[in-house]
């Protein structure tokens, strides 16, 4: 018998490379949804600190959260040093792929 691994669908929304509104600069306050672990309260001056919340945003957002929270030129600028969980990682590389944006 083999068990069955529950992992949450990855939305990313169609239109997140028509242009962003989401926060270049500054201090976010993400959801207890997605910041289920305690701190909801990042600094995206800080690179660890954005890449953190794009990999929780990634992993566990909606297509709202991600436009609202992922800006598609500073996630270029970090694909290659996040970690994501393989299923995220996939998805997000197929998404990025499809429309030329790496390689």
């Amino acid at each position: 018998m083999s068990a069955t691994r529950f992992t949450r669908p990855v939305e990313i929304p169609d239109d997140l490379a028509d242009g962003t509104v989401a926060p270049e600069r500054g201090r976010v306050m993400l959801p207890r949804r997605l910041a289920w672990s305690g701190q909801g309260d990042f600094d995206l001056d800080d690179r660890r600190d954005r890449m953190y919340v794009y990999q929780l945003v990634m992993t566990e957002g909606t297509s709202d959260d991600v436009r609202r929270y992922i800006d598609l030129r500073l996630l270029l600028e970090m694909w290659h040093d996040m970690w994501l969980s393989p299923h995220v990682r996939e998805r997000w590389d197929c998404w990025l792929r499809d429309r030329e944006l790496i390689a």
